[in-house]
């Protein structure tokens, strides 16, 4: 575990270890998602064979827009209304 320092331009700097470890290289692309209130990083290549963490983020943003008290009370709205 490191510990890193965001710059003024919230840029980091992703430690040699764990660039060496993962295979991080020059030039390659990296997705980033929030997820559960921590940040992901996934090279992008790995990442168009393993849709698991992208559905899940999926998953939770669609519950978080849908599944709520608001939409509830809308739609029984609606349904007294018809």
């Amino acid at each position: 575990m490191k510990i890193i320092k965001v710059s003024d331009k919230g840029q980091i700097s992703i430690p040699r270890a764990v660039r060496d470890s993962t295979g991080i290289r020059e030039g390659d692309e990296l997705i980033l998602f929030e997820l559960d209130g921590k940040i992901v990083l996934e090279k992008s290549d790995r990442i168009k064979d393993q849709f698991e963490d992208i559905k899940k983020f999926n998953e939770i943003s669609l519950k978080e827009i849908w599944g709520n008290e608001e939409d509830e009370i809308w739609n029984s709205y609606l349904k007294d209304d018809n």
